[in-house]
């Protein structure tokens, strides 16, 4: 197999699949999360609020949001923001998998929907949402090098922290909290390569980790 086969391989290992469970008291979003494959490189790409939104304006995040009314699944939700935002058309993307929801601090549901897009893609940023999109190596979020670690409690136990360089632009990204922690994830679970640095949950048993993660959020609701 060629490294784009491996990577969905093992990705689809971790498919929530009938796993998701539905609180339909809860508002629930979903975010994609890109893969594309470059010289011979998996890469991440993300996306960088534009600075006059009222809630996270400048964070780097990946495409997504709320569901709509509209919206079939988790998987149509990921793919209408994603072409929203970015003008990524949904028939161009390979979902792989879907991993097991995660509760946010404000309550929100998150579907992380894991997928490939192709590497000849250009975004095409919508300025109301979007200021700037990037593509990282998705083994730098297994590299101790740009990793710092907080005892904040986030949705994941510490927060976690990246500052990445641009090579081509020369911009510095800050990477952090529940973005960095869902890389971390993907990364670990496409490569196989357990983090330089001490995760503060266990991935192991993925599912299992976040249901457990998401039942310690609800009980405190």
């Amino acid at each position: 197999m060629d490294l784009k086969e491996k990577t969905v391989a093992a990705l689809k290992k971790h498919d929530s699949g009938g796993q998701s469970l539905r609180f339909p008291e809860l508002p629930a979003a979903s975010v994609l999360i890109p893969l594309l494959l470059r010289d011979g490189q998996l890469r991440l790409l993300l996306t960088v609020r534009a600075i006059h939104l009222k809630q996270h304006a400048g964070e780097v995040c990946f495409p997504g949001g709320k569901r709509e009314p509209g919206d079939r699944d988790e998987v149509h939700t990921a793919l209408r923001e994603a072409e929203e935002e970015i003008g990524l058309p949904p028939d161009t993307v390979q979902v792989i998998c879907t991993l097991f929801p995660v509760l946010n601090k404000t309550g929100l549901l998150i579907t992380p929907v894991v997928a490939f897009i192709e590497d000849s893609f250009e975004a095409r940023p919508n300025a109301d949402e979007v200021s700037e999109v990037f593509t990282v190596p998705l083994e730098f979020f297994t590299k101790a090098a740009d990793h710092a670690g907080y005892p904040v409690p986030s949705v994941f136990g510490p927060t976690h922290s990246f500052m990445y360089t641009d090579p081509s632009t020369g911009s510095i990204q800050q990477i952090w909290g529940l973005t960095a922690a869902l890389a971390i994830t993907v990364a670990v679970l496409a490569l196989g390569e357990k983090p330089e640095f001490d995760l503060g949950f266990s991935l192991d048993d993925p599912a299992s980790a976040f249901r457990d993660m998401l039942s310690r959020r609800l009980s405190k609701l």
